[in-house]
This record gives C-alpha cells, sequence and structure tokens, in this order.
C-alpha cells in the first residue's frame, strides 16, 4: 500500500497550471501520475481527450447490480504568483508541523488523494469488494470547466453512476465535519464606457465632456443602497429564503463574528437587512466589483482624461436564481444608468447555476430522492461521527461550481460533498497548504463510507 503523503509530494510537483500554457509539461506530468497510480490499483485508466486539457477516467467495473459511486476531482490547479510571498516553493511539497505546503495541496490534489487513498485500502483488503467505482479527474476547474460539459455529453454512456462523491469544499476546523449541500451560481460581466476617441490632457479639456471614470463612479454607486442590498429591481424575486433546519445547522457551527471579523481584517461588517454575516454569504446573493480600470495607473501623475474606463462584476446567485432569469435584469438595469456622454459596452463572461442538494430526512427532502444518495448520506453521517467524534454539519458554501449543474442536468445526478480543506489552507493564495490531520480523518472516513456503500 502506497503512503499518501508521500504520493501526494509526487502529484504537487506536477506544476499543473491550467490557465498558462507555458506550464502543460506540468498538465501532462499530472495526467501521467494519475494514470499510472490509478492502473496499479487495478483500474482501468485512460486520459479522454478535450480541446484544451484531457479528462482522466479511471474505472473500476462489476456486476451492474452493484452501487455505482463517480468520484470528481481536478488535477489543475492555480497560477502560484505572486511568487514573492511564498515562503517555500510552490512545487516543491513542503511539511511544516501539521501541513503540507505547495500549490495544489488543499486544491484539488490532497483532498482527492484522500479517495484515492480510501479506494486503494479497500481494494488491497477485498478485491471483490461489490462496488463499480469511477473517477472523474478533470484537468480545466480553474479556468471555469469550459470543455467538461462537452465531456459529459459525448461520455454520458459510461457515467451511469448513482450520484457524484466529491471533496472540493471546505470545513471550518479541524475537528468538525462538514457536508456541503449548496454552492452559489455565478453571472459574471465586464463594462467598458468609452468617452472620447482619445485620451486628452485634463488641463486642456477637462470640464468640458463627461470623464469615462466617473461615469463609472456613478454607475458603480448607483448598484447598491447604502444598507448592503443590490439597487436594482427584479433582483430578488426569485431568490427562495433558506429553510429552518438550514439555519438550525448553521448555529450549530458556533460561528464566532470576532474571530471572523478579525480573520478578514475589517472594521465593520457590512450586511443586508435581516441577515448575519454568516448566513448572508451562505443564502444571499451578491453583486461585487472585481476590479476597475481606466487612465494612468503607474508612478506618480499623468493629467489625463482617458478614452476608456471598465469595471468587473460578479453576482453570486441563489435558489431559485440562474444566469438565464437573472441577467436580463442586472444588464438591462445597468443599461438603463448609463450616463449621458458616453457609450457603454457589456460583454458576459462564465456562469454558473447554482446548486443545492438536500440531506434525506428533511422537512424539504424530495420524495423522489434516489435511495443511492440518501444511502451515501446516512453512511457519511455514520462514518464522519464515528471517525471526527460528532455529527457532521450540513451547510451551504458561498461559492460557485459550476459543473455540479452541468452533472445534474447531463447526468441526472445529485452529488455528495464531504469537506477537507480549511479557510487558512490559502486556497488560490500564497502558501497554500492542506492540514495532515484532516488528510488522515478524510481518508478513514471515505474508506468506511465506500464499504457501507458496497453492502447495499
Amino acid at each position: 500500500m502506497f503512503d499518501p503523503v508521500e504520493k501526494l509530494k509526487e502529484y504537487v510537483r506536477h506544476a499543473s497550471v491550467s490557465a498558462d500554457p507555458k506550464f502543460i509539461d506540468g498538465i501532462a506530468g499530472a495526467q501521467q501520475f494519475l494514470l499510472t497510480l490509478f492502473k496499479e490499483m487495478g483500474l482501468q485508466a485512460e486520459a479522454v481527450p478535450t480541446e484544451r486539457h484531457a479528462v482522466i477516467v479511471a474505472k473500476r467495473e462489476g456486476d451492474p447490480r452493484w452501487p455505482h459511486v463517480i468520484i470528481y476531482g481536478h488535477y489543475d490547479v492555480q497560477p502560484p504568483d505572486p511568487l514573492t510571498q511564498w515562503k517555500t516553493p510552490p512545487f516543491e511539497p513542503t511539511i511544516q508541523g501539521e501541513r503540507i505546503y505547495g500549490r495544489g495541496t488543499a486544491d484539488n490534489k490532497g483532498p482527492l488523494m484522500v479517495h484515492i487513498t480510501a479506494v486503494a485500502r479497500l481494494l488491497e483488503k477485498n478485491p471483490d469488494l461489490p462496488l463499480r467505482i469511477t473517477f472523474v479527474v478533470e484537468g480545466e476547474e480553474e479556468i471555469g470547466s469550459k470543455n467538461f460539459k462537452t465531456f459529459l455529453l459525448e461520455n454520458k454512456h459510461r457515467l451511469n453512476g448513482d450520484f457524484i462523491y466529491m471533496s472540493d469544499n471546505g470545513i471550518l476546523s479541524p475537528d468538525q465535519m462538514i457536508v456541503t449541500v449548496g454552492l452559489r451560481g455565478m453571472l459574471a460581466l465586464e463594462i467598458e464606457l468609452t468617452g472620447p476617441k482619445s485620451d486628452l490632457h485634463s488641463g486642456m479639456h477637462g470640464g468640458v465632456l463627461m470623464n469615462p471614470l466617473q461615469a463609472l463612479a456613478e454607475l458603480a454607486a448607483s448598484l447598491h443602497t447604502p444598507d448592503g442590498r443590490v439597487n436594482i429591481p427584479g433582483f430578488y424575486d426569485k431568490v427562495v429564503e433558506p429553510e429552518p433546519w438550514e439555519r438550525e445547522q448553521l448555529k450549530k457551527a458556533n460561528l464566532d463574528l470576532k474571530s471572523y471579523q478579525e480573520f478578514l481584517g475589517i472594521s465593520k461588517f457590512h450586511t443586508p437587512p435581516g441577515y448575519t454575516p454568516f448566513e448572508a454569504i451562505r443564502f444571499q446573493p451578491t453583486l461585487e466589483f472585481n476590479g476597475f480600470t481606466g487612465g494612468y495607473q503607474g508612478e506618480g501623475t499623468k493629467t489625463v482624461i482617458p478614452s476608456k474606463a471598465s469595471c468587473k462584476i460578479t453576482c453570486r446567485l441563489v435558489p431559485n436564481q440562474t444566469p438565464g432569469n437573472t441577467a436580463d435584469t442586472v444588464i438591462n438595469a445597468i443599461k438603463a444608468r448609463c450616463p449621458e456622454g458616453v457609450t457603454m459596452t457589456i460583454t458576459r463572461q462564465h456562469d454558473a447555476t447554482p446548486y443545492v442538494v438536500i440531506p434525506p430526512d428533511r422537512s424539504n427532502t424530495p420524495k423522489d430522492q434516489s435511495p443511492a444518495l440518501a444511502n451515501c448520506f446516512r453512511a457519511l453521517e455514520k462514518a464522519g461521527t464515528e471517525v471526527w467524534g460528532k455529527p457532521p454539519i450540513y451547510l451551504r458554501e458561498g461559492g460557485s461550481v459550476g459543473l455540479l449543474a452541468d452533472l445534474k442536468e447531463v447526468l441526472g445526478l445529485d452529488a455528495v460533498m464531504m469537506g477537507l480543506f480549511l479557510p487558512e489552507d490559502n486556497l488560490h493564495a500564497p502558501n497554500e497548504s492542506f492540514h495532515l490531520g484532516v488528510m488522515k480523518k478524510g481518508i478513514e472516513t471515505s474508506e468506511r463510507v465506500l464499504a457501507q456503500l458496497a453492502k447495499g
């Protein structure tokens, strides 16, 4: 049996950054690493080409009457920049205390290694385990899973599983297991305002035209009310309030507002009325500004009126909002507020549909819920309680994973999401790390879950 920490080190050394073509050797290395490891475990493994980065598919076939679990993960990682802020080399994994540092350790190579190890241990103990398993590991999650839906459509016949099992989501502490039951959707836009045909001297021409930067500032300021709500008519019309059991689960997490405020480094929360900060990031939609561009950005002064100014906006969406029923509401409101004297261009970027899965035995559990999905939730609750010492908590997260809606739409499958990374793991940031204690508990939990599922 392999050492999962040593295997994770080997995996992380492959600099599999999907966004930058100069890391193509790292992409190829990560693919080959997975293919070799899966084949050593006795699985049938192949790299299925897409228009960009291949999807690794590894299968363990068996009696069609056996349960069929599809385990999802991704081998691509974020760029390591800014390199100067790393305390250890991003692609040379380093263990310090209870943590292993390196790009991809938490997102998503460490969590995927948890499930790979659990499967390897089960098969070593019982080569005849009555469970069908398919790993689906993509290489474009960090760039929006652009080719993943096409892959699903083309390979639907090979992916007729019972549910998705995955760990690309978080927990709140090393001592409390979290099962993620919802993620917000996404609507991403870029707004560009154009004024004069070229940049102008602000002394010679200032005061006679609408400055695109001023126009953009006025427009942006109009999109929120002072109390933090999105100031767009109809924006909240589709929003579904959380069920009472969801608020109760959140209370069980016993989250501390002061600690959260210190973690963020802010002097005051700015939360819509009626919601705590912890509720707002899970149950409420948002409209956020992600970047402003225009005019001179260098050292010192350049007295210029820019020809253009732009900003990037993302809206996080909650049930029953979708990019389809929200985009026109947002875009039309922005267009209607375009200041006179400038012209506007709005470009839609990537989208994601909100996703919610309801555990069994809740007041709003669908009556037609898949028995296999319910069995996995119950197995996870049992295993999580045994390994972590207390029952898991079921929470929505504020982030977005658009591929979940694709899996639901194309395969008709829901996902059971066992959280494994921590807030301090620094996903997408310098000094990313993965807690080795969480890794150990995750392996034991996943092994017990899969063993229980094999019992039928």
